[in-house]
């Protein structure tokens, strides 16, 4: 696999970064993942827009122009064997001597890797998916993309001890996301959406998907959602840049809203898949 480094196009077995980098010893940085349809980026002006919240969340200068980035990634895409991708990009403080304080002098190192993005199963699709529910105990700042995620991957692996894909989180009694997904819930066929605040984060496909159900004349609403509102939803939805859109028909270990994907989530999935990058044309 060819990745990029610091300005190069090298082998991952090559490829090296300091011990003292700022990522490794803080987890001091910031991370995108863009999805890749025919070769084609899903969203990436979206993408490099959220890049550079999250950077400007935490103090830490772009060290590329969005015409860069989109030079890079594209870059690297041709480089794949691979159509369908999953780019991910990940920029950190850089190296230096270990001190809480931001370095002076420090150079930031960014990394680029792109894998074959996960297939979803027919299964999922038309079958639905497992969740369990916990607490959110995670920082006040899901809104940045951080590369600080051991709250995440604590309910991530919460999920899998449970023999589900995800864990959906509750905060005061209200939903907010999941480990690695948004959330969305259909009551009386309306979207309902948490509204984009600290709390989560502000997902590019949870941004699409809205888009799309406006587009498409589905009735949405954003706002809160109370935890007894989310486990006595008509529907339950989990959406990110892998898992696209997908139902959620278990809960708990228990079959939720009636244990198949119900049909508002039929037509959103008819919707994004219509709104993803078709083959390019020969020249």
């Amino acid at each position: 696999m060819t990745v990029y480094l610091n300005g190069k196009f090298l082998p991952i077995d090559e490829a090296r970064i300091s011990v003292l980098d700022r990522g490794v010893i803080y987890g001091d940085g910031v991370y995108e993942l863009v999805p890749v349809y025919r070769r084609q980026p899903y969203r990436l002006p979206q993408h490099l827009a959220r890049l550079q919240r999250s950077l400007d969340g935490i103090r830490l200068a772009n060290p590329h122009r969005d015409s860069e980035w989109e030079t890079i990634i594209h870059d690297l895409i041709t480089r794949q064997p691979f159509d369908d991708q999953g780019v991910y990009l990940q920029v950190t403080r850089g190296a230096a001597k270990r001190d809480h304080a931001f370095p002076l002098d420090a150079v930031p190192t960014v990394f680029i890797m792109s894998n074959p993005l996960p297939v979803l199963s027919r299964e999922q699709i038309e079958g639905g998916v497992a969740v369990v529910t916990a607490v959110d105990e995670r920082w006040l700042r899901c809104d940045l993309k951080t590369i600080s995620l051991l709250g995440n991957v604590l309910a991530r692996q919460f999920a899998v001890d449970h023999g589900a894909v995800e864990t959906v989180m509750f905060r005061n009694g209200y939903l907010t996301e999941a480990s690695a997904s948004n959330v969305l819930i259909v009551m009386g066929g309306t979207i309902i959406a948490p509204p984009k605040d600290n709390l989560i984060l502000p997902g590019i496909t949870y941004d699409a998907t809205l888009e799309l159900a406006r587009e498409g004349g589905l009735p949405l609403q954003i706002r809160p959602v109370t935890r007894d509102e989310a486990l006595a939803a008509d529907e339950m939805w989990l959406s990110s840049s892998t898992k696209e859109v997908l139902a959620v028909t278990t809960l708990d270990g228990k079959p939720f809203a009636g244990g198949k994907p119900g049909t508002v989530y039929r037509q959103m999935y008819r919707l994004f898949q219509a709104s993803k990058p078709k083959a390019l044309s020969a020249a």
